[in-house]
């Protein structure tokens, strides 16, 4: 696949097909991309759990934010749920700053994951502290992200910027989920050739 389409086709995904399950040598495959990044000062501060158990999955579940503009949705219904996560963590022992990290890793490992079929959603808004203590995490770990993966069972458009300027995704009645992005010429601030 070439990589422009790549990058079109790995959209943020909130449902999948549960019965489809991922395992943890592609969990491991995933990881090991992400290792080969490049990260500030090379100190390789990022750490990983990989989770494909059903029960664990479960348990992390409920700390999740699934999607701020449509708060009438509380995440996908049973069946519909991730059936991994990679919840990535900063090792304080090592650095406390990885936001620049966090990023590369993290897009790395969802553009991994989709060249593998797979689609998934980077989340943020979290309960870190509960997401801590499910797994048992020793203080210097800090619980960064959740990659949330799984076979993807929606489908994701993207959407020209409206002239409202309205940025906030959205489903339709059939539940297809729509991404407004603004347009190239309103990105591009000046060309020097």
């Amino acid at each position: 696949m070439d990589f422009r389409k790549l990058v079109l086709q790995n959209r943020s995904y909130r449902r999948f097909d549960g019965q489809k399950k991922i395992t943890l040598q592609e969990l491991e495959s995933l990881v090991d991309l992400a290792r080969h990044t490049p990260c500030g000062a090379n100190r390789q501060p990022l750490k990983y759990v990989l989770v494909t158990s059903q029960d664990m999955c479960e348990d992390i579940f409920p700390a999740l934010g699934w999607a701020g503009y449509l708060p009438e949705w509380k995440g996908p219904a049973e069946g519909e749920r991730p059936t991994a996560y990679i919840v990535v963590l900063g090792d304080d022992a090592i650095s406390t700053e990885t936001q620049v990290d966090l990023g590369i890793a993290s897009q790395t490992i969802m553009l991994g994951a989709a060249s593998m079929g797979l689609g998934g959603c980077m989340l943020g808004a979290i309960n870190k502290d509960k997401i801590h203590a499910t797994l048992e995490l020793p203080q210097s770990l800090r619980v960064l992200l959740v990659l949330a993966l799984g076979h993807p069972a929606e489908k994701v458009v993207i959407e020209p910027l409206g002239e409202d300027g309205n940025i906030k995704y959205w489903r339709d009645a059939a539940s297809v989920h729509h991404v407004p992005k603004r347009s190239l010429e309103d990105l591009i601030v000046a060309r020097h050739a």
